[in-house]
């Protein structure tokens, strides 16, 4: 279904694809996530989306020719995915980072959207929104590099990020991916796979404080 949709929208290997959307959004970052995952060599996204293109009075049209079909082999690249079992084995061991990306609020378990609040044991969090600048671009390499480093989170770590459903927790995939980090996994099932799932451990970080 998904290979054959990919083929519809004249989307190949030999293709170069480039996500936007209204800025460097988590939409666009999913997209990226989600064609990298499915071996596609060459994606990526447009740093300020259709706002900086419109800034940089670029040409715009309002007229979408439809695509020429094309071939697509999906060549899954599981090393880019995390699954519930993947998170689980992964607690305690210091050479992994566990990346919450969701808000303030869902964090601190003000905001449930799952059968219980709380987070991962041992997330560190940093809402997603943190990667970007007041106009909707990355920050700098130099400040999402000490951004993540403030909490621990480093190049010689691998480092799992997730949200509620892999959209925000793409967006920071996306984010570590362009300071170098070689070894990025996407929770796909993210917490509201976790905090339905009321056998697995959680943490409830407001009792921490």
């Amino acid at each position: 279904m998904i290979h054959h949709l990919l083929e519809l929208r004249g989307v190949s290997q030999e293709k170069e694809v480039i996500f936007y959307e209204e800025n460097s959004g988590m939409r666009a970052a999913r997209g990226l996530w989600f064609l990298e995952y499915f071996g596609h060599p060459n994606v990526r996204l447009l740093d300020g989306g259709i706002q900086a293109w419109r800034q940089a009075q670029l040409p715009i049209t309002t007229e979408a020719a439809p695509p020429k079909a094309a071939q697509f082999k999906i060549r899954e690249r599981r090393e880019v995915l995390a699954t519930v079992d993947d998170v689980l084995h992964s607690l305690g061991e210091n050479k992994i980072s566990i990346l919450d990306t969701r808000s303030e609020d869902e964090y601190m378990g003000r905001n449930i959207r799952a059968a219980r609040g709380g987070a991962i044991p041992g997330a560190v969090h940093l809402e997603w929104t943190q990667n970007l600048d007041k106009n909707g671009r990355f920050k700098s390499a130099a400040e999402l590099k000490a951004m993540y480093e403030k909490l621990g989170v480093s190049p010689d770590k691998e480092v799992i990020s997730y949200c509620q459903g892999g959209y925000r927790a793409a967006h920071s995939y996306l984010a570590l991916r362009l300071l170098g980090f070689s070894k990025v996994r996407n929770y796909i099932g993210s917490w509201k796979e976790w905090g339905d799932r009321v056998d697995l451990p959680i943490e409830k970080p407001w009792e921490k404080k």
